[in-house]
């Protein structure tokens, strides 16, 4: 959530963003209005609290008809004050209540609007020109034996797919890659937990009353997550972290689940929009004055691995409205599918500044302070599933072989080309 004495000291800043997510500006000012309210209750509870601890220091010393005239004012002013206190318990979950659904302000320079109004910010490479009809990756996959989605839609339904042979070996090459790039530059690896506690879920940012495309167990009131960045936000909460050293860098592998509510009809086909899929995730926790510059080398390690496979795409600094609830700014990768003859989102990378630490409590000793502070949480894709899709499609060959990436080679056994079966 964000720092409700920054609102209320610069309400416009949290107005504009408000305006450029196309959200609601009003919320700004119910949350004012209820801060208020609760701070009024908090100072009323408390100046009769310390009423009723000078009465009780009087009654102390009385005696006779004038103890028990106090008796009785001291048991209507208990009553007060505990009304009081309900009074300020009430105004605060109110306040508490707007506050959890104001999202994070965003940073100068994102785009206003909605999810068409990205802004292009670099292009790197040149889609392929084909001198033959390319194929599908799905029709490739299966040209290879990668892919098996009859069976998968048999086994567990639609969207839910088995890579086998050179795909389950294509895709452990990719995470392997990714993670071996994430150690070099800092990051601790980590597996992690996919099944979190509903305050991890609303602490990272997601509304899990109203999110259709979240996963709940509701037997054990536990939920399935759809990045590794949920568990690896939750990992430090309600803990002081040393950042004296440098940012606390992680790396998460694991499987991801996603409903893909309101998405039928839509990348229905292969494995772009399914329920599971594995990915390699960057997260780092630091200090909220070098957020910034983290962001620009995450995006920086999420270009490389795509060098490193060698595929054109291009860089989106994404739409105010398109942020969801915990980023300030969001730069995604996205590599060109040939066959869809357009860019599609390989990599996301995300700064959320103090938003999830403040909801996680998750804080830092400041130099010479007393006073603790949020740190800044952002988090960012180095390799997932989809990547097949573009590598597949971008590396074929007319008989629907594919040739393999260089610096992917050594993952695969030295493997230069998947072969058709």
């Amino acid at each position: 959530m964000i720092d409700v004495n920054e609102l209320r000291d610069n309400p416009e800043k949290f107005r504009l963003s408000q305006r450029a997510r196309k959200a609601d500006e009003s919320l700004v000012d119910a949350i004012i209005a209820a801060d208020s309210r609760r701070r009024e209750a908090v100072t009323s509870a408390e100046s009769l609290r310390a009423e009723q601890n000078s009465f009780g220091k009087r009654v102390a010393k009385a005696q006779g008809e004038e103890k028990q005239a106090l008796l009785a004012e001291v048991k209507e002013l208990a009553e007060s004050v505990k009304a009081a206190a309900a009074q300020a318990e009430e105004a605060k979950s109110e306040a508490d209540a707007l506050l959890r659904r104001l999202p994070n302000a965003i940073l100068d320079g994102v785009p206003a609007g909605g999810e068409e109004d990205f802004v292009v910010l670099k292009t790197v490479g040149e889609p392929r020109q084909f001198d033959f009809d390319p194929r599908d990756h799905l029709e490739i996959g299966e040209l290879i034996g990668a892919i098996d989605m009859e069976r998968g839609a048999k086994v567990s339904g639609s969207r839910f797919y088995f890579l086998k042979g050179v795909g389950a070996r294509l895709e452990l090459a990719l995470l392997n890659m990714a993670m071996d790039q994430a150690i070099s530059a800092g990051f601790t690896p980590m597996i992690t937990p996919t099944l979190v506690r509903p305050e991890t879920m609303q602490g990272t940012g997601f509304d899990i009353a109203h999110d259709a495309e979240i996963y709940r167990l509701p037997e054990d009131d536990l939920y399935l997550t759809g990045t590794s960045e949920v568990a690896l936000a939750g990992y430090h909460s309600d803990e002081i972290v040393d950042l004296s050293a440098g940012p606390l860098r992680y790396a998460g592998w694991s499987s991801c689940y996603r409903r893909e509510a309101g998405s039928h009809g839509k990348d229905t086909r292969g494995i772009i929009r399914v329920h599971q899929f594995n990915k390699v995730e960057m997260f780092t926790y630091t200090t909220v004055e070098e957020s910034e510059a983290e962001h620009e080398r995450m995006l920086a390690w999420e270009e490389e691995m795509l060098a490193k496979v060698e595929l054109p795409y291009r860089v989106i600094d994404t739409a105010a409205g398109d942020l969801g609830m915990s980023a300030a700014r969001k730069f995604d990768c996205e590599a060109w599918v040939p066959t869809q003859n357009a860019y599609r989102e390989l990599t996301s990378t995300s700064n959320c500044t103090g938003f999830q630490a403040r909801r996680l409590n998750i804080r830092e000793r400041v130099q010479g302070a007393k006073a603790t502070r949020a740190v800044a949480t952002l988090n960012g894709t180095l390799a997932t599933t989809r990547w097949i899709v573009a590598i597949l499609e971008h590396h074929q060959n007319p008989d629907g072989s594919v040739n393999v990436p260089a610096a992917l080679r050594p993952y695969l056994g030295g493997l230069e080309v998947l072969p058709v079966l």
